[in-house]
């Protein structure tokens, strides 16, 4: 199955549950991602993805200074990210328990 199509509809959720645990820079959010095993995301679809986040008031960002590059700029989840972060994670579980119900149905048979 091509997990790109998947993650497109559940990215917004992946990137919030990992700022809750720590806030991160993108590309550090990108390793924790993969880490975690969505080995399929994208660098720019999770860079677009935090900016998309921020924009929308559910994350905020301050910039480090970095003695080895560019300044990194972090992200943080605040109370109106973690209020969505609630509803999808609801959303999510509703919508799995579905589908597991009903993929069980041809294994019954």
């Amino acid at each position: 199955m091509d997990t790109t199509q998947l993650l497109k509809g559940v990215l917004d959720v992946a990137v919030l549950a990992v700022v809750e645990e720590e806030d991160g820079y993108g590309y550090d959010v990108v390793r924790r991602l993969r880490a975690a095993g969505i080995e399929a995301v994208g660098d720019a679809s999770v860079y677009g993805t935090l900016r998309r986040l921020y924009s929308a008031g559910a994350l905020t960002s301050y910039v480090v200074p970095s003695d080895e590059g560019p300044h990194r700029k972090y992200y943080g989840i605040n109370a109106q990210g973690r209020a969505l972060l609630k509803v999808q994670r609801d959303e999510w579980h509703d919508f799995a328990d579905v589908m597991t119900r009903l993929l069980q149905r041809g294994t019954d048979r």
